[in-house]
């Protein structure tokens, strides 16, 4: 088969090898050709995707697909797969304890301390007396949620579906988890549903001095509402990795302040040498006329 390696963003040269290694009997290639029956696709150059209206599959080389969906020149006949990587769902959920724990343990206070020279020590909590929650319960916030439960804390999950995973309190009405929460971690896809939902109405109902921590997409933020809640004292800290506009400005507020936690969307990463047997699946699926795995719902958007 020919195979298309389009990305402004993932190196080919990091990719390719171990794609041909996998699969020795197709052609790889970086630029369109007259016949493409698969395209690797992750930030694709401009018109990248309006020539691809005779590919069997657009394999994204990330899990979120929004930008792909929203693009005008999307072949919509061709069908579009995320990609579920091993090694970015452990990624992330290492950020997610990371920053669950730097709150939970009071580390971001006493960061906040050194430079001030002060020695001062907070009060401890044990793992179970918080509630953590978790915006999204798919591949990720499901890993999330088994290790938050490993270490003790109690876990609330929110999503569109009901979702049954063993030990966790799952809601489908946001409403109704967040007043349990002492910290609420966003894993969402981005959609029409999903944005904003960080806003000031549901911070209201968290638990006061409760955390922030969007790994997802800065479109789920409201920043004016997060800046107003922090200085308010209702919420004590905030962990962003995504934004809006990336990088973040310059002259963005969130930089000084001193309630919220930067990292350069670097959460979770999609790392080739996990990835590369989820994709090499897909393309066996294709070659012998069957489904793709993690195929997209348009319209739900993810």
């Amino acid at each position: 088969m020919n195979i298309l390696f389009a990305s402004e963003t993932e190196k080919a040269e990091f990719w390719l090898p171990l794609l041909q290694r996998a699969l020795p009997e197709d052609r790889f290639f970086v630029s369109e050709e007259q016949s493409v029956d698969v395209a690797l696709i992750a930030t694709p150059p401009a018109g990248t995707l309006g020539r691809l209206k005779g590919a069997k599959l657009i394999q994204s080389l990330w899990m979120g697909v929004e930008k792909l969906l929203a693009d005008p020149d999307y072949p919509r006949g061709v069908p579009l797969a995320r990609l579920i990587d091993p090694g970015m769902v452990a990624a992330m959920s290492e950020s997610v304890l990371a920053h669950v724990l730097d709150w939970h343990r009071h580390h971001y206070r006493y960061h906040a301390q050194k430079a001030k020279v002060e020695w001062r020590r907070y009060k401890q909590y044990l793992a179970s007396d918080r509630t953590v929650g978790i915006l999204g319960l798919g591949e990720l916030g499901g890993d999330a949620a088994r290790k938050l439960l490993a270490l003790g804390f109690r876990v609330a999950g929110y999503s569109r579906r009901p979702k049954n995973l063993e030990g966790v309190q799952s809601f489908t009405d946001l409403e109704a988890m967040l007043p349990l929460c002492n910290a609420l971690v966003c894993l969402l896809p981005l959609t029409a549903h999903t944005r904003g939902v960080l806003n000031a109405k549901n911070f209201s109902l968290l638990k006061k001095h409760s955390a922030i921590v969007n790994l997802a997409r800065g479109g789920h933020m409201v920043i004016d509402d997060l800046l107003k809640a922090l200085d308010s004292g209702h919420l004590a800290h905030a962990y962003l990795d995504v934004f809006d506009t990336e990088p973040l400005p310059r002259d963005s507020p969130l930089w000084k302040h001193p309630g919220v936690s930067i990292t350069p969307h670097s959460a979770a990463l999609t790392e080739p040498r996990t990835a590369i047997a989820r994709i090499v699946e897909n393309v066996e699926r294709v070659r012998r006329g069957e489904t793709p795995h993690d195929l997209v719902d348009f319209a739900a958007g993810y």
